[in-house]
């Protein structure tokens, strides 16, 4: 191994104990955020008035303002640098978060939702764009894998913590669920401030790098950047390739939120205690976070991203179908770690692909329409599942719709094989 390459490699190496690890547990509180909306749903719906269908209404709000602002807010981090703009990010989503406790009805629910909508829009797109920015092709789908980890986490780690939150209720005079949303929002802000004295916006402003190791990541990404033309961002959003990635994500995206943020609904229907749902909630998350670490980890080493990427959202479609016909408690569970695994390393795989033909401005404008498209399946997944819920009186219609739609965006990700030439 030459001097070049050994420099490379230290500062690869270097460069992802520095940001992944901060990063991920940052995202872990992002998503631990959202976690927690539908364990505090088990007590708060009661307390402010909310139906299914406006909890599921609410949920999904935050979404419809976090889409409008994913593109502007990613220009931004485009302009103003991503250690400024991430930090800027995560201090006001947690204080937004927190004002969640401040929450007495419907109007007041809707209107922190779509706060905070606006204070976390452009987090995950930016920290794409950034870590594509810093790690060559050949290891972005381990690096976003090891990011992406915090998803399956934040629900591993949050059912029961979020479950302890609410044993709260009462202390100082505050419910349970109020707790549950200052103590998860609370780390986000200092987490914030961490972001801007850790980061840096290039490998020649790391201080974590010596000169050799700055200059080596510099080389090897101006030699990716030769490879690929820099596209304009207009003709980021007419791209065939990044339409039909948004309408994949989209679909990932809504079977995501949808399981996830009524799953602790969904137990609460077998008589658990609160803390039991806690813990009983985290299970599929343990298989689901080491399936995508491997799915993606295979991925890297064999390549197929677009084949693999149909196959779990198969199996996304699967294992809903499969939660439909399941009845009791224990078929159920199954049948959802099997859909979660699936939807999960669905995700990891997924992000690899627009960073393959996006570069520059092209990459931060498409990334954040991308998964201002995509996200939107957060907002129908939470809905459409308390919809269908009033209406029916249970969960399996909703379950059905999901597996449908998971069935849909494997078709979409079959046809990826039409517009890219490379996956």
């Amino acid at each position: 191994m030459d001097a070049a390459t050994d420099a490379q490699q230290s500062a690869l190496r270097k460069t992802a104990f520095r940001l992944v690890p901060l990063l991920t547990l940052a995202y872990v509180f992002n998503y631990l955020d959202r976690t927690c909306l539908g364990f505090a749903a088990l007590t708060m719906n009661r307390d402010i008035g909310l139906s299914a269908a406006q909890f599921g209404l609410g949920a999904g709000l935050f979404f419809a303002t976090y889409c409008v602002f994913e593109i502007p807010s990613n220009l931004a981090l485009h302009r103003f640098g991503a250690r400024r703009w991430i930090a800027r990010i995560m201090i006001t989503w947690g204080l937004v978060s927190a004002a969640t406790a401040l929450a007495t009805g419907p109007t007041s629910f809707y209107a922190v939702r779509l706060l905070l909508g606006i204070a976390e829009a452009g987090f995950f797109p930016g920290v794409a764009y950034y870590l594509a920015a810093w790690f060559p092709q050949q290891q972005r789908s381990r690096m976003l894998a090891w990011f992406l980890l915090a998803i399956p986490v934040s629900s591993l780690v949050g059912g029961p913590i979020c479950g302890a939150l609410l044993q709260m209720d009462g202390v100082l005079g505050l419910a349970g669920w109020k707790w549950l949303f200052i103590m998860v929002s609370a780390p986000c802000v200092v987490l914030g401030v961490a972001v801007l004295f850790m980061l840096a916006d290039r490998p020649q402003d790391a201080s974590w790098l010596s000169r050799a190791e700055s200059d080596a990541l510099l080389a090897m990404h101006a030699a990716e950047q030769r490879e690929r033309p820099r596209g304009a961002f207009w003709e980021a959003l007419t791209d065939s390739r990044v339409l039909l990635l948004a309408a994949i994500q989209f679909g990932f995206t809504l079977a995501s939120y949808g399981i996830g943020i009524w799953l602790p609904l969904i137990i609460k229907g077998y008589h658990l205690s609160n803390l039991g749902i806690g813990f009983l909630s985290a299970i599929p998350y343990v298989f689901a976070s080491v399936g995508m670490i491997m799915w993606a980890r295979r991925v890297d080493r064999r390549g197929g991203r677009i084949t693999q990427l149909t196959v779990t959202c198969l199996l996304g479609a699967l294992g809903l179908g499969g939660a439909v016909f399941a009845g009791a408690l224990v078929p159920s569970m199954i049948a959802l770690t099997i859909s979660l695994i699936g939807v999960t390393a669905a995700r990891a795989i997924f992000w690899v692909l627009p960073t393959r033909f996006l570069t520059g401005v092209a990459a931060a404008g498409g990334l954040a329409f991308i998964n201002s498209i995509g996200t939107l399946g957060g907002f129908a997944g939470p809905y459409m599942m308390g919809w269908l819920k009033d209406a029916t009186s249970g969960y399996v219609a909703g379950l059905l719709a999901m597996a449908v739609v998971m069935l849909v965006t494997a078709g979409l990700s079959a046809a990826l094989r039409r517009v890219m030439t490379q996956d």
